[in-house]
């Protein structure tokens, strides 16, 4: 019987776009491959990513008994948090917005049969 084991991260402080590009390369990937990948990889995101993928993995070990060597990172994907809209005061009065994104990361773990 096949569970989906999913974790999530809420209001990440990275853009969405640049987490993107860390969790493409883990989609697909068994489980404990994609916890090594993310130790070597350089990118802010990286260190965030890998700590969800082992919750979930986690989760699934204490909720379900599945084994770990057994999981799949089924789906894993980022969307949009609200942007925090802040400013900052030019010369001759001019106001320059500066805009900080963030993230909602959700990782979908499945049992291979």
């Amino acid at each position: 019987m096949t569970h989906d084991i999913t974790a999530k991260l809420t209001n990440f402080a990275n853009s969405a776009q640049k987490t993107r590009l860390v969790i493409d390369l883990v989609r697909g990937k068994p489980a404990l491959e994609a916890l090594d990948i993310l130790a070597t990889t350089p990118n802010k995101a990286a260190a965030p990513v890998r700590k969800l993928i082992y919750s979930a993995i986690s989760n699934a070990e204490e909720n379900f008994g599945v084994s770990r060597d057994d999981l799949v990172v089924y789906r894993i994907f980022a969307d949009e948090a609200p942007t925090r809209k802040w400013r900052r005061f030019g010369a001759r009065g001019r106001f320059k917005p500066m805009l900080k994104r963030r993230s909602h990361i959700t990782v979908i773990l499945r049992e291979t049969e």
